[in-house]
C-alpha cells in the first residue's frame, strides 16, 4: 500500500519505518527542512536502538521516503496516518493545534478516497473536531474515513513493539456509516502483523481515544502505588522489592512497572496523567486517583532530593556524581526526566555536578547550561573526587558496579540508589553508606 506519515518525530518514524520494512511504500513528511535533509543522509533524530538500520536499509530499496512537500505527501498516501506532537497546552490539556493543521492539509490536497488515520495521542472528541476540520477544506464530494490508531511504544525497545504488539487498536466512526471500508483498509495497513497471530482490535473511535490515555494512566498508577508503599516502608520497615514480588505474582497484579524509586517521566506517562485529568475536569468528573499518582510522582523527586541532603549534610560545596539523565534506560529522552528536577536542587543548594549518561548527555547539556554540571565519558571517571554517588536512571551497565573501585576514587562513601539497583549489604560491605527506597 502506499501510506503517508506526516511528523517524523518518535510515533511517526518508527511507525513509518516498519511499515516499509513490512513492505509498504511509505512517504514521511515533516516541516522540519534540517531533519528531512539529515534522513535523507540517513542521519537519525532520536536515539533508538535498531532503528538507524532499518531506515538506512528502507531507504536504500526505495520503500521509505522523506519530504517537506505535504501536498505530495498526502497525494502519496491511500492512507495518511497524522503523527504530529500533541504537546502540553495551557491547564496540560493536549495542545491539537498542529494534529488540526494536518487536517487542513489532508482536506486541501485531498484527491481520491483515503483513510485519516489519528496516531497522535489525542483526548476524547478529536476525531470529531479532526472531521470536521477535514470537511471544511475539501472538495463537497469527497469520501474519507477518520480512524483512531493510538500507539503503544514503548522507548527503547519501539521496533520490537510495532512488530510484536501486545494489541493494534483502531477506532471506527460508526456514526458516518462508512466504518467497513474503513476496516477492510486498517486491516490491510496491518495484514502483515495479522499473518503472524497479533490481535486487531475495532472498537467504537471515542472508545479507541480513551484506551491509549487510560492504558499510561493506570501504568503509571502502578508506579505510583508502590512508591507509595516504598515510602510507607521507609517508616516502618520492610522491603518493597519483596513486597513488589509478592504483590507480582498474583497474575492479577503482574510484575511490571512495581519499581520502587523516583518515579516516572518521560514524554507519555506525565503528559496523558494530566490530559486525563484535563479531560475529566472538562466533563465535569473529578479523576481522584489519577490526582493521587500525579501528586506521588511529582513528590518522589522531592523525597530523592531529601536522601540526598540527609546524606551529606550540607550540599555546598559539595561534588556529587550522577549516574543516567534520561527518563528510562535505551533512551535519549530527557522530557520530564526526574534528574532534571533533583539536579537543579542540588545545583541551587550549591553542589558541583559530574554526571554520565551512555547516550543522553548532549541533551542535558541543553537543559541544564550555565549549571555546573559537567559531563564524563564513562561512569567510574564520573566518580573521582565526589562526595556522594546518585543512580537516577537503571542504566544495565551500572548494575554490575566494581565497589573497590569506585571507592578509590571518591572522596565521599555516600550512594543514594533512586531506582534501588543495589542490595543494600553489597554495598555496605564495601564500606558505604546506602540510601534508596523502601529498604
Amino acid at each position: 500500500m502506499k501510506i503517508t506519515i506526516v511528523g517524523t518525530g518518535y510515533v511517526g518514524l518508527v511507525t513509518g519505518t516498519c511499515l516499509a520494512e513490512v513492505g509498504h511504500h511509505v512517504i514521511c513528511v515533516d516541516v522540519d527542512q534540517k531533519k528531512i535533509d539529515n534522513l535523507k543522509k540517513g542521519i537519525i533524530p532520536i536515539y533508538e536502538p535498531g532503528l538507524e538500520e532499518l531506515v538506512l536499509r528502507n531507504s536504500k530499496e526505495g520503500r521509505l521516503e522523506f519530504t517537506t512537500n505535504i501536498k505530495s505527501g498526502i497525494e502519496h498516501g491511500d492512507v495518511v496516518f497524522n503523527a504530529v506532537g500533541t504537546p502540553p497546552g495551557e491547564n496540560h490539556e493536549a495542545d491539537l493545534k498542529y494534529v488540526k493543521q494536518v487536517a487542513r492539509d489532508f482536506g486541501k490536497h485531498w484527491d481520491r478516497y483515503k483513510v485519516f488515520v489519528i496516531k497522535s495521542t489525542v483526548p476524547v472528541g478529536t476525531s470529531d473536531e479532526v472531521t470536521q476540520e477535514i470537511l471544511e477544506n475539501c472538495p463537497d464530494n469527497a469520501e474519507f474515513d477518520v480512524v483512531s490508531n493510538p500507539e503503544f511504544l514503548r522507548e527503547g525497545t519501539a521496533l520490537k513493539d510495532f512488530m510484536n504488539p501486545d494489541r493494534i487498536i483502531a477506532g471506527l466512526n460508526y456514526e458516518r456509516g462508512e466504518a467497513e471500508r474503513a476496516r477492510k483498509v486498517i486491516e490491510k495497513v496491518y495484514e502483515p502483523l495479522m499473518r503472524v497471530g497479533k490481535p486487531l482490535i475495532f472498537t467504537d473511535i471515542r472508545s479507541s481515544e480513551i484506551i491509549k490515555y487510560a492504558s499510561n494512566a493506570f501504568l503509571a498508577t502502578k508506579i505510583s502505588f508502590i512508591n507509595e508503599i516504598a515510602n510507607f516502608c521507609d517508616r516502618v520497615g520492610g522491603d518493597a522489592k519483596q513486597i513488589a514480588r509478592g504483590m507480582g505474582l498474583d497474575d492479577r497484579i503482574g510484575p511490571r512497572f512495581l519499581h520502587a524509586g523516583v518515579g516516572y517521566g518521560g514524554s507519555c506517562f506525565p503528559k496523558d496523567v494530566k490530559a486525563l485529568i484535563q479531560s475529566g475536569k472538562k466533563a465535569n468528573y473529578d479523576f481522584s486517583i489519577l490526582e493521587a499518582v500525579e501528586h506521588v510522582n511529582q513528590t518522589q523527586r522531592g523525597r530523592l532530593f531529601d536522601k540526598i541532603k540527609k546524606s551529606l549534610e550540607d550540599l555546598n560545596g559539595k561534588t556529587i556524581a550522577v549516574w543516567g539523565l534520561s527518563f528510562k534506560p535505551k533512551t535519549d529522552d530527557m522530557r520530564e526526566a526526574p534528574s532534571i528536577d533533583v539536579i537543579r536542587s542540588m545545583c541551587v543548594e550549591g553542589a558541583t555536578i559530574r554526571a554520565f549518561d551512555p547516550v543522553a548527555m548532549e541533551h542535558a547539556d541543553q537543559i541544564f547550561a550555565p549549571l555546573p554540571v559537567e559531563y564524563f565519558e564513562n561512569p567510574y571517571e564520573t566518580c573521582e573526587g565526589a562526595d556522594a554517588l546518585v543512580i537516577m536512571t537503571e542504566w544495565d551497565a551500572f548494575r554490575a558496579v566494581d565497589f573497590e573501585k569506585l571507592s578509590s576514587l571518591m572522596n565521599g562513601r555516600a550512594i543514594i540508589d533512586g531506582r534501588n539497583i543495589y542490595e543494600r549489604a553489597d554495598v555496605e560491605e564495601a564500606g558505604f553508606t546506602y540510601d534508596c527506597f523502601g529498604r
